[in-house]
């Protein structure tokens, strides 16, 4: 059963929630810029914690949803260190951080 409160939030959280994945898988996609993707991606994983915690909140299992959001957040930060160190790596060997760079690379 939905909480009521809920309802009334549900279609702006959701339109927010969707507006901030939409604009995060923009930026990933639409830019060659390694860091921008990663900003992008940054932006797509806060869309879909939004949703986590309305999801939760509306089915009234909120700890669930903190549960899940802060397991995201904890994936979310390594994911994002190892991926800074990556373009870190990039930018010394390469000095830039292109992604055009990148598609010349052997391994």
């Amino acid at each position: 059963m939905m909480n009521p409160a809920a309802v009334r939030l549900f279609p702006g959280v959701v339109a927010a929630a969707a507006v901030l994945a939409i604009v995060g898988l923009y930026c990933m996609f639409a830019s060659r810029n390694l860091l921008r993707v990663l900003i992008g991606f940054e932006i797509l994983v806060k869309g879909v914690t939004l949703f986590l915690v309305l999801a939760g909140y509306a089915s009234g299992r909120s700890g669930l949803g903190q549960a899940l959001v802060i397991t995201l957040i904890v994936v979310e930060v390594a994911v994002i260190a190892v991926a800074v160190g990556i373009v870190l790596a990039l930018h010394r060997h390469h000095r830039s951080i292109d992604t055009s760079t990148v598609e010349h690379l052997k391994g």
